[in-house]
């Protein structure tokens, strides 16, 4: 797997560590060990195509200002059989290099033979990675903030696959405690209403009043009649409650299918309870000291380990809280299951859970950095430009069901990955159905739409895509062409990025620039009609434009259509 940009660093880490073992040997300088010389792509385009700070790093061992520094690495460099054209010393005495076109002319080569693998890096080196996101309530439908959860987890789950992580995507289900209890008395006061009348039973005021609660009691009673009336309480609500749950969860697996989303793992709280591993956390944790009591409850020393305060996690009534559980599921992750990473993608109102859940982790013996918590920021949807709240269809609050059906699959996933997750995000639902290039997700399908539509073309002339090693792609001169090539050679490097971020977004941002690039590359290339050697080179240019654009749009789970 070719990243030509880390080749290109790596391989002017190794000229310039020469030069300075040469310069060394000289006199010119006293000898210098140095971890690892920091190379980078400046902002500015006049600083060259690569910049290394060196001589600063190197300053205080050498004695010298910076620039004199620069300059006799510069003097000692050997540039012969290298990608490097040219370097020259900049300001306080940074070392710009300028590059020769062969490393761009070398990465269509790569793009060509690695086809749909192309930006896919070993970063991860097989580690066992698992991304759990949405992990909603399994009481009502999916919202909006799981939508953009679930486009977020997704994507970063993707991604740390391409980076060579190997990555399981799971969903903890949320069936124990307060809110199924809740959710059991709900469903039971329906029940009964529907059967006796409204004013049989009172409905509880903090219950479920979603019509979703009526609809599933309707559809129990087609099927079943009246038989649990008869039935103990606790009975009966545990009979309505595993048929609501079982309906809610495949209703929201089929949401979540349609939606690109597919989970290896759909892990049960209440298995947590079932298999004894939650008291076995308990009882670690108060043999290791970490507990008290007081109140008549049992409380976690989450102050010990870096939280402001301290948590509950066993109640005064003797029902362990939601955390107790949560530090059990962690527990199962990396102690029982072995993962060695594990992130989880939490709502903007989770931001105090994450000192505590990394206490917790550091309690249990394991390395709190392990654990990622990746908060991500509230959505507004706007239609007409105002806010808007409710489906057109049903008159209700949009659920994730609702988005997919009024704007699609592409257009949502796409727009909740252009921002970072950090950032609050406006989502505007008649933007995302234009056809238009306002519309990013359109745009982007658009430029792969038209390349498919040029080489089709092309194709039924009888001119085919070149092998690129037989082509002479030192023809590729022009601006445009340069300027598309220097970011087609960037996909492995911002693959590597947005992997070490979890910042699926740079992807958006990325293909959206392939796009532009690509679209003035058209309106200033002629590709059919010129000299043969110069419309092989394109040709091969313009494919390989192809293949990263949907490579990018695979990972993030869109279509590339080849007719629009």
């Amino acid at each position: 797997m070719v990243n030509m940009i880390e080749n290109v660093k790596q391989e002017i880490r190794e000229v310039v560590e020469k030069a300075l073992v040469r310069a060394s040997g000289a006199g010119e300088i006293p000898p210098v060990q140095i971890q690892e010389v920091e190379v980078e792509i400046p902002r500015e385009k006049d600083h060259g195509d690569f910049s290394t700070n060196v001589a600063m790093q190197v300053t205080k061992l050498v004695r010298k200002p910076p620039r004199q520094t620069a300059e006799i690495i510069i003097k000692n460099l050997s540039l012969e059989n290298t990608y490097i054209e040219r370097v020259e010393c900049a300001g306080p005495g940074f070392i710009n290099f300028h590059l020769n076109n062969n490393w761009l002319f070398d990465t269509l080569k790569a793009i060509q033979a690695e086809g749909e693998n192309y930006g896919r890096i070993s970063m991860g080196e097989g580690k066992k990675v698992m991304v759990e996101f949405v992990s909603a309530n399994p009481t009502g439908p999916l919202h909006m903030g799981n939508a953009r959860g679930g486009a977020l987890g997704d994507c970063i789950a993707s991604v740390l696959e391409a980076a060579g992580f190997d990555v399981t995507r799971e969903f903890y289900i949320n069936d124990a405690g307060n809110q199924i209890e809740k959710f059991g008395i709900s469903l039971e006061a329906r029940y009964i209403q529907l059967l006796k009348g409204e004013d049989a039973v009172p409905f509880p005021e903090d219950g479920y009043h979603g019509e979703d609660i009526v609809e599933h009691m309707r559809n129990f009673i087609a099927q079943n009649g009246d038989r649990l009336l008869n039935l103990q309480p606790l009975e009966r609500r545990r009979e309505l409650v595993k048929y609501a749950l079982e309906k809610n969860l495949e209703k929201m697996k089929n949401d979540l299918e349609s939606y690109g989303i597919t989970y290896d793992v759909w892990f049960s709280e209440q298995s947590l309870y079932d298999s004894g591993e939650l008291q076995e956390t308990l009882d670690y944790l108060q043999d290791k000291g970490y507990t008290f009591e007081k109140d008549g409850a049992l409380w976690f020393k989450a102050s010990q380990f870096g939280a402001e305060k301290d948590e509950v996690i066993i109640r005064n009534n003797g029902i362990p809280t939601y955390f107790a559980s949560d530090i059990a599921y962690h527990r199962n992750k990396f102690i029982k299951r072995g993962f060695d990473r594990v992130i989880d993608l939490l709502g903007a109102d989770h931001h105090g859970h994450v000192a505590r859940m990394k206490g917790a982790v550091a309690a249990l013996g394991i390395d709190a950095d392990k654990l990622d918590i990746v908060i991500f920021q509230l959505v507004r949807l706007y239609r007409n430009g105002e806010i808007a709240r409710m489906s057109k269809r049903t008159g209700k609050a949009i659920s994730l069901a609702d988005l997919l059906e009024e704007v699609g699959r592409d257009a949502a996933r796409f727009i909740f990955n252009t921002k970072a997750s950090g950032s609050h995000l406006d989502f505007d639902l008649d933007l995302a159905v234009q056809q238009s290039n306002d519309n990013p997700v359109f745009y982007v399908q658009y430029a792969h739409a038209r390349i498919c539509s040029l080489l089709r073309l092309l194709e039924e002339d009888g001119i085919q895509v070149p092998e690129a090693s037989g082509a002479d792609l030192t023809l590729l001169q022009k601006k445009e062409e340069i300027e598309l090539l220097k970011k087609l050679a960037e996909l492995p490097e911002e693959i590597r990025i947005a992997a070490q971020t979890l910042e699926p977004s740079r992807l958006t941002r990325y293909v959206q620039d392939v796009a532009s690039l690509f679209h003035s590359f058209y309106n200033a290339c002629r590709v059919k009609g010129e000299e043969e050697g110069l419309m092989k080179a394109r040709l091969v240019l313009v494919d390989a434009t192809r293949t990263v654009i949907r490579n990018v749009l695979g990972l993030i789970k869109i279509s590339a259509p080849e007719r629009m």
